[in-house]
């Protein structure tokens, strides 16, 4: 079969969630031929296996509530681990209900185990910092495509934890940057599209959305923005083979574009923001800062990270999850000699955990 009829039946069945196999498959076949930097890090070597699994088994429809994906890019604020242990949270919620026999205590309880507590604080936090001008969020509501296991009401909008840990960095930048215009974001393992949903779904933002990722995570947000906003504006690994692949035009053409790291050489123009959230942190080193020269050479004006102050977990050997040498805040001045730090920021609009990790937000702006 040739590629270009190949790719066409693909487009054909992606929307529909029933051959995404297919696309992983191109994919897949064609990462085998690029250079090791843009294929997966030793700590998504694991998730990626596990995460292919799991499509193969369940397919795509239901993606946000597979063990793989509440793992390993589909955050939650349930307890640490119970996500995946429903039985167990379940078990221990009643016997605090035992113990705790007045109803409003019940409710308290039950408010701190299944993360409300957590999630509407962090909500609080947006609502307070929020600013009417761009990026415009206010009439942000998350959609349900993916059948989300965790998702909160807030004032008649739905808000999950992956789409709230973006709120606050938008605002966050926005905090810093007063004059900021965003007409053309790329991000770099974006998960499932929360950014490129929060962007696109406000008009006033005139916003094109690009989310860098390797097979299969780039298939759950190809699904999931082209299931919300239409397979015609997300464009995703089979309509991008050409080899210069031009942000002005993408932008009159599409929303939206999904690519894979090793067609990010193959970008030409410049950059209002460049996002990271999380996933340098799961990175070697040389990954990262090769991410970034090909940022810097796209002249993004602002980079806004979101990464663990200490870095993450180090694995003792190849079968054990973590990283082969972890990234620390300082390692971002390093790679990023072009641009100026503006602000870091922990709380409030980052994260610090109960053991005592800060997972701290860093602006950096472009030198004049």
């Amino acid at each position: 079969m040739g590629r270009v009829l190949q790719f066409s039946l693909i487009r054909q069945t992606l929307i529909k969630g029933e051959n995404m196999n297919s696309l992983v498959d191109v994919i897949s076949k064609d990462m085998q031929n690029v250079e090791e930097c843009y294929r997966p890090s030793h700590f998504w070597k694991m998730g990626s296996a596990r995460l292919q699994d799991d499509l193969d088994a369940y397919g795509i429809t239901h993606f946000r509530t597979l063990p793989s994906a509440l793992s390993y890019f589909v955050p939650t604020y349930l307890f640490d681990g119970m996500i995946n242990e429903q039985e167990k949270y379940k078990y221990i919620l009643a016997k605090c209900r035992e113990i705790v026999a007045r109803p409003k205590a019940q409710m308290y309880i039950e408010d701190l185990f299944n993360g409300s507590n957590q999630a509407r604080s962090d909500f609080r936090v947006y609502a307070a910092s929020d600013c009417n001008r761009k990026p415009f969020t206010s009439n942000f509501s998350e959609s349900n495509v993916g059948n989300p296991i965790e998702q909160f009401d807030f004032y008649g909008k739905k808000y999950s934890r992956s789409s709230l840990n973006y709120l606050l960095g938008i605002n966050f930048l926005k905090k810093n940057i007063s004059d900021i215009n965003v007409n053309s974001v790329l991000e770099i393992g974006g998960g499932f599209g929360s950014l490129g949903e929060i962007l696109i779904s406000d008009e006033r933002n005139d916003c094109f959305y690009m989310n860098v990722d390797i097979p299969p995570t780039c298939i759950f947000s190809t699904y999931y923005l082209q299931t919300i906003f239409g397979k015609d504006k997300v464009a995703d690994y089979s309509h991008l083979s050409n080899d210069k692949l031009n942000i002005s035009k993408l932008r009159e053409q599409y929303k939206a574009a999904i690519l894979c790291p090793w067609q990010l050489p193959k970008l030409e123009g410049e950059l209002d923001l460049f996002v990271n959230f999380i996933s340098f942190q799961e990175m070697e080193p040389h990954i990262v800062e090769n991410y970034l020269a090909e940022v810097s050479r796209l002249k993004s004006r602002y980079v806004l990270l979101r990464n663990l102050r200490e870095g993450k977990q180090v694995a003792v050997n190849d079968s054990q999850t973590g990283v082969k040498k972890a990234i620390k805040s300082g390692d971002y001045d390093i790679f990023l000699p072009e641009y100026q730090l503006v602000a870091v920021n922990v709380l409030p609009f980052g994260y610090e955990t109960i053991d005592g990790f800060n997972s701290e937000l860093r602006l950096y702006e472009r030198k004049k």
